[in-house]
């Protein structure tokens, strides 16, 4: 049923798995979303591409959803878009590749081998990205080196979010935030970063316009406006990545708060006046806007531990939300600590702190009375040492993390937050139980445009809060020791 005509923002979140819509009105309320999914490519072990294509039409599907839902076109859309991808386009302004996301591991080696070298601390320092696999900047290097044919041929090397706005617009901008987290943009400067671009063989000429998050249009291209049915002027705002967002959409602002994501992946971030640099845990630095900074570590391991336990002890390739009901019962059938069973998460390499894409998962500590439960928890104990591991380094900077506003997929299972709880001793809030990016894409324009005065003109009331149990946390903190020791053995063994 459509609803009556109204003035509404677009948020939309251009992530690894869907294209998610978010329509607020000017109150900051829901009034529609949408979600468009696409898959991820694997033709080779360690390759992860996407087909940009898919994407594009994803985005158009929940444009046109929303507005179909609402009755009429919104007065502003902007962009939230997932970070490190790289697409190589001709001087055609055609694809010459699929767009590599960013747990493809090819430059793996590459990255492995420049963190070792003597510039790794200035590229770190001067962009505020880690030096991994995950970077656009490893990825140029890779093809530098294994394809140059096709390095030489590349007019430019682009994200997902310069796609669509090309597409729109007919003409290449990257924002800040996105820049931010190629390893190739100076976060003090707020430009090009030389060092960077001497490493890959490239001119800034390779590269799109830089603009501010906060940086928007309305002369869409004809085409588009074809496409999207757009009959009169709506304002684009080129926005940010979702990590930043995710901060801006959960309300995670102040001094003492972080906000913590668990989707595929995960993260842990707070928002500060200006970038905290760690080179021994590689904490990055992405910009919100030009007096804002995000800080934090991401992890690869998060809900793709939970598919991988229902695919490896559950046989379910498919799990639908009552799968995801028995499988939290079933964890929450064995006591704090999985009998002293525990798990190293990192299917997927890890990033943040140990950086290694070669690192690999552990199951240690099993004895003869674990069962398939013991397992299960023992997992989802995993990702949350995890995130533990994380905040460890930033609060050593930054000071206490008392309250952790959460966002993602897990926020659906109360065992899994309780569990999060008591091993980070943090309280849980959940502020917004909508997808924090495309809200905080909203919110960016809605200040810009100054349709609101201040992010805070739209915080709703705290959902509910999940306090540390102490007695658990207690126990947690001996398992969390073994945790962080077990990592050093294998990559020893392994060595």
């Amino acid at each position: 049923m459509k609803l009556t005509s109204i003035d509404y923002v677009l948020g939309i979140d251009i992530g690894t798995g869907s294209c998610k819509g978010l329509a607020v009105n000017l109150q900051g309320e829901k009034l529609a979303a949408s979600n468009s999914y696409y898959g991820i490519a694997n033709k080779m072990v360690g390759y992860e591409e996407q087909d940009p294509e898919e994407i594009w039409q994803a985005f158009i599907v929940c444009f046109k959803e929303i507005v179909s839902t609402i009755g009429n076109l919104p007065i502003a859309v902007s962009f939230s878009s997932a970070m490190h991808g790289l697409m190589l386009i001709d001087k055609e302004n055609k694809s010459l590749t699929p767009l590599i996301i960013w747990a493809d591991k090819r430059s793996e080696d590459i990255a492995t081998a420049l963190r070792k070298k003597d510039i790794a601390k200035k590229i770190y320092t001067e962009t505020g990205t880690p030096i991994y696999s995950m970077t656009p900047l490893c990825k140029i290097m890779w093809f530098k080196k294994n394809d140059p044919q096709l390095f030489k041929k590349t007019a430019l090397f682009v994200s997902i979010k310069e796609f669509i706005w090309f597409r729109l617009f007919n003409e290449w901008q990257v924002d800040t935030s996105i820049a931010s987290a190629t390893g190739l943009f100076n976060i003090h400067t707020l430009k090009w970063n030389k060092a960077s671009l001497e490493l890959c063989g490239i001119l800034p000429k390779r590269l799109s316009e830089i603009v501010s998050t906060v940086f928007t249009r309305t002369d869409i291209d004809n085409s588009a406006k074809q496409i999207l049915n757009i009959n009169n002027d709506i304002t684009f705002c080129i926005g940010a990545n979702d990590g930043c967002l995710a901060n801006l959409g959960s309300f995670a602002l102040k001094k003492g708060e972080a906000a913590l994501t668990i989707g595929t992946s995960g993260a842990v971030r707070v928002t500060g006046p200006k970038p905290i640099a760690d080179f021994k845990s590689m904490l990055f630095n992405y910009i919100l806007d030009e007096s804002t900074y995000i800080t934090g570590g991401p992890i690869n391991n998060g809900g793709i531990v939970v598919k991988w336990l229902f695919k490896t002890f559950l046989n379910k390739s498919n799990p639908d939300p009552n799968d995801y009901t028995l499988l939290f019962n079933k964890i929450s059938t064995v006591s704090p600590g999985s009998d002293g069973l525990i798990f190293l998460p990192y299917l997927l390499g890890e990033r943040a702190p140990v950086w290694d894409a070669r690192a690999s998962a552990l199951y240690f500590g099993i004895h003869s009375s674990h069962t398939q439960e013991h397992f299960l928890r023992a997992a989802v104990e995993g990702i949350c040492f995890a995130i533990r591991s994380i905040l460890q380094p930033l609060e050593k900077k930054i000071g206490p993390i008392t309250q952790l506003n959460i966002s993602g997929g897990f926020i659906n299972s109360p065992v899994w937050m309780q569990i999060m709880s008591d091993i980070t001793g943090k309280k849980l809030c959940l502020i917004e139980k909508e997808d924090a990016s495309s809200l905080g894409a909203a919110m960016l324009a809605m200040k810009q445009l100054k349709l609101i005065r201040n992010y805070n003109d739209l915080k709703p009331e705290t959902k509910f809060t999940i306090k540390p149990d102490k007695k658990n946390h207690a126990l947690y903190k001996s398992n969390f020791v073994i945790y962080e020791k077990l990592y050093g053995a294998l990559k020893d063994f392994m060595q």
